[in-house]
Formats: structure tokens, sequence, C-alpha cells
């Protein structure tokens, strides 16, 4: 008989001064503002671009274009596997919430948006290359991703996420660079156009094991498509201010870490190939080491490897061979 896991949130405001903690991981998007001698200015000078963006996609009585602003709180996953007290840390996403700073108000805004995850460095940084070596073509194993997809899946459903957040997770993610993406006639007031792939990215297949399906929309005023992952009714259940936070927030950190998509000098068309040598693109204001970025994923992955897959191989495997989202 195995047991359920318990899971612990813990929450933390990023801001201009906000540094990272000891468990979070190096490559997530945040915390890599926060590092290095430019630290505060990088954060100061993301957190503008957010609040920039997100104005400027809400010009309804917004004569000055600066009614609103956009705070972002960091949740940490804790997950306790054994009863112990000692926990991994399993999730980390991003919560936003609107200000409106014409009538006060403190808006709910889409938790996701970021996410970052150890299991998932150790699949894509570690399994999935050990899975390779010596194959003749490139091959992905049946049950790839599997764990992470239930574990993710058994979190949305706790009783703890639902004291916490009124909704499901959105994540937004870039486009992948190896895919065409083509623009169809559907067009959302808030999502923009709509893009479809030619083919499954392998980052889909994995999302779709966490219950995770996607779609493809490139807002007004941007450069590219964004990927939305999602559970239920994305157009639907949710505002169009939390939305336009979730928009303002991840294209923010995309421009930063993808300039040749996102910060290109010229905007996606009908038939879109993203690439990461275009060189017709802008530099944000904000430096960071894409190599060492790279570098780091593996050794996260090693590092759940060593602290999760490895010294709790048996329970894992018994808990995911019974799991039922």
């Amino acid at each position: 008989m195995t047991r359920d896991f318990t899971f612990t949130i813990k929450s933390i405001r990023f801001d201009e001064d906000y540094m990272p903690a000891d468990s979070t991981r190096l490559t997530t998007n945040f915390a890599n503002l926060a590092r290095g001698k430019s630290r505060q200015q990088n954060l100061r000078n993301a957190l503008r671009m957010i609040d920039n963006r997100f104005n400027a996609l809400t010009q309804w009585d917004n004569p000055e274009g600066d009614r609103y602003g956009v705070e972002l709180d960091i949740v940490s996953v804790d997950l306790d596997i054994d009863g112990s007290g000692k926990a991994f840390p399993a999730i980390e996403m991003l919560k936003t919430t609107i200000l409106d700073r014409k009538t006060g108000a403190r808006i709910d805004g889409i938790v996701g948006n970021n996410f970052s995850s150890y299991v998932r460095d150790y699949d894509f940084n570690v399994r999935l290359p050990e899975y390779n070596k010596g194959r003749a073509g490139f091959g992905i194993p049946d049950d790839f991703g599997d764990l992470h997809g239930k574990l993710f899946q058994s979190f949305v459903i706790s009783d703890t996420y639902r004291a916490h957040f009124r909704k499901p997770p959105v994540i937004c993610l870039s486009v992948s660079h190896d895919k065409i993406y083509r623009r169809t006639a559907n067009q959302h007031p808030v999502l923009g156009f709509e893009y479809q792939p030619n083919d499954p990215s392998l980052t889909e297949q994995y999302f779709r094991k966490m219950g995770l399906q996607v779609r493809y929309f490139m807002p007004r005023g941007s450069m590219a498509p964004l990927a939305f992952y999602f559970s239920g009714d994305l157009l639907n259940n949710y505002t169009d201010l939390e939305l336009i936070g979730t928009i303002s927030t991840m294209e923010t950190f995309q421009r930063i870490y993808r300039p040749e998509i996102y910060n290109a000098n010229s905007a996606a068309g009908a038939v879109y190939r993203p690439s990461l040598e275009h060189q017709d693109h802008s530099l944000t204001r904000i430096v960071y080491d894409r190599e060492e970025r790279s570098r780091l994923a593996t050794q996260q992955g090693r590092f759940a490897e060593d602290h999760f897959i490895k010294p709790h191989r048996a329970v894992l495997d018994a808990w995911s061979a019974r799991f039922a989202a």
C-alpha cells in the first residue's frame, strides 16, 4: 500500500529586491535575472517591461497608459514523499496579481505562467540523452514524462492547490524553433491570431502527460506566437485582465531569453519558422548567459536524480502505477 504525497506551498514576492532561494533552479527565468552585479537593474527593467506591455494591451479607460501594474509572486511547491518532513522542491510557478491604480483594486491573476521543475530537467537532460546513447536514431522511452505528469496532476487536484488558487494553471512558453506555424482565421480579442504547428513537439507530448493541451496565439503587438498550455477552456475560463497578465509577464521573459524570436524587428507572417539564428532582432538591456543555462540544466537534472529519483525509486514507481488523475 502506498501513501499519498504531501504538498506544501510557499510564496515570495518577485520584485527588484528578490533573491533566489537555495532550492530554486538557477536556470529559471526569474532566478536567472537576479544574479550578478546588475541583478537589481535587471529586475527593475524586467518589471517595467511587464507593466508597459500590460498597459499597451489595456487601452480602454487607460488614456495615459499607466493605469495598471502587475505584481508577481513566486509559488514554490515542496513535496514530502515519505512523511519525514524532508521535502523535495518539486515545482515553481508564478502567480500574477493586477493592481488597478485608478480604483485601488487588486485583481487576482493566473497561476502558472513560468514553469520550473527539477524532474523535468532530469527527464530532458539526463534520462533522454542516456536513453539515446548508441542508438541509430533519436528515440523517446514509452514512459517518458509519466512520473512528472502524474506528480503535476496530483498537485493540481490536491486540497493544497484548491486552498490557494481558484482556477487551473496556465503555462506560457516559447514556440519550438524546429516547427512551422501557420496563422489561422481565428482571432481572439486579447490573445490575437491563432497559429497551428505542422506537427506536435516533444514539449507538447510531455505537457500532455501533465494533463495540459496547447494552443498558439500571437497577441496584438507581439513578434511571434506564444504557446499556452492549459486544461479546460482557455478562452472562456479566464478574464481579459487575467490573460493579459500572463501575456505581459511571459512575453517579457521571452523577449529577454529568446530575442531572436520575440524581440525580432519584424513580426511573424502567415507562415512562421522561428529560428534562434535569426539576426534581425534587438537586444534588451538585460544580459544573461544562455550557455550557462544549458550547462546548469544538466546539473539540475543530476540533482533530481541523486536526491529524488534514485533514493525513492521504489516508492515513486509504486505510486505512479496506482495513480489515476
